[in-house]
């Protein structure tokens, strides 16, 4: 006689956790690469170094701040909807930086680059347990953190 056995187990949703990687490795590249380009984006700005360096410290502050508020923001919305979100403004600020022409316009990019980070890394951990398993979550933030 042979045994049917069946599995409740949640279903993973690995598409998701791939998807949300390539956002780590576009948010990495954006968060690090103007540190590598600070003397050419002074130059373009006509600006010193120093304040072309405060671009990297903004969007550090603002990354502490959104991470601390997004878990209320995130308990009213859709988390899909907020991650995308988040991924429009990394696209936005991305241009925002790319095509500043001015000291001000070019902290305006930085600082929302900032918020994504934050947000999405706050948001990071809850998000790989809703969409694999528990036993594969360590697997699946292994993955996101690889970006």
């Amino acid at each position: 006689m042979g045994t049917v056995s069946t599995s409740n187990q949640a279903p993973a949703y690995w598409s998701g956790v791939f998807a949300m990687t390539l956002c780590v490795f576009a948010l990495i590249a954006s968060e690090f690469m103007p540190v590598s380009l600070l003397t050419p984006m002074a130059v373009d700005l006509r600006i010193s170094e120093g304040m072309a360096g405060q671009g990297i410290a903004i969007s550090g502050a603002f990354a502490v701040l959104t991470s601390l508020s997004i878990s209320w923001l995130a308990r009213t919305l859709d988390r899909k909807l907020l991650l995308l979100a988040l991924a429009g403004l990394m696209a936005v600020s991305g241009l925002i930086v790319g095509l500043a022409l001015d000291y001000q316009t070019y902290m305006v990019g930085r600082a929302l680059i900032g918020v994504v980070i934050g947000g999405f890394w706050a948001m990071s951990a809850a998000t790989a347990m809703r969409l694999v398993p528990a036993a594969q979550v360590p697997k699946a933030l292994a993955i996101f953190n690889g970006g």
